[in-house]
């Protein structure tokens, strides 16, 4: 069955409706220019609802020092930390070891091309996370609400496990799966009612969606 991550939680009552709902993943963003970003004061009180669940904590990061990474992980305990600006694949590596936690390397995806370069992650990141190319006037390199073609990822085959995020929502979640092949889905603007405020409502049907 399809896993969902929902990524950008601001508050324990979200975090509550997602685990609910059944998702795999949930994210909180470190990253101030965000409309998403917590502090690792509330990411703890997010994540503090998973419990015992078997729930994936993933923290997002843009660039991070390592003195950011430490900041957070001093409040919050993450099972997964999700690298998403251009560290090289030296620095993914250097993360995983520094910080003996998975890395997910997220990945812009525009053309045929851009799939071939993210080539040189495989096998160096736990996991990787394909996602739309940020437009060129863009504050941040994801969460934008865009989608890429899906089929640049059709019958790709990669050595770890990958995600597809970039303007997922309840009405083509359903054609983005079919169509790239994906085994796991991140989604964050298409299931807010504004920008940074998350739907409940939406989650719910999110996660219903991928799960039939």
């Amino acid at each position: 069955m399809t896993q969902v991550k929902i990524c950008g939680l601001k508050t324990p009552e979200d975090a509550h409706v997602a685990i609910e709902a059944g998702a795999d993943f949930l994210g909180c963003v470190f990253f101030p220019p965000s409309p998403r970003h917590v502090t690792p004061e509330v990411a703890a009180e997010v994540f503090d609802m998973i419990g015992d669940a078997d729930i994936g904590r993933v923290g997002l990061f843009v660039n991070p020092s390592d003195d950011e990474l430490t900041a957070v992980l001093n409040h919050v305990r993450l099972d997964l930390i999700q690298l998403h600006g251009d560290e090289s694949p030296e620095r993914v590596e250097e993360v995983r070891l520094n910080f003996a936690l998975p890395v997910m390397k997220a990945l812009p995806i525009e053309t045929a091309d851009d799939v071939i370069a993210a080539q040189k992650y495989d096998g160096v990141a736990d996991k990787l996370l394909f996602d739309a190319k940020p437009p060129k006037d863009a504050t941040r390199p994801g969460g934008n609400a865009i989608a890429f073609d899906w089929t640049l990822l059709t019958d790709t085959d990669w050595s770890v496990p990958w995600m597809l995020a970039g303007g997922l929502t309840v009405e083509n979640v359903k054609q983005a799966v079919t169509a790239s092949g994906a085994k796991a889905v991140d989604v964050s603007s298409g299931v807010e009612r504004e920008k940074g405020v998350k739907s409940p409502e939406l989650i719910q049907s999110f996660i219903a969606a991928v799960k039939e």
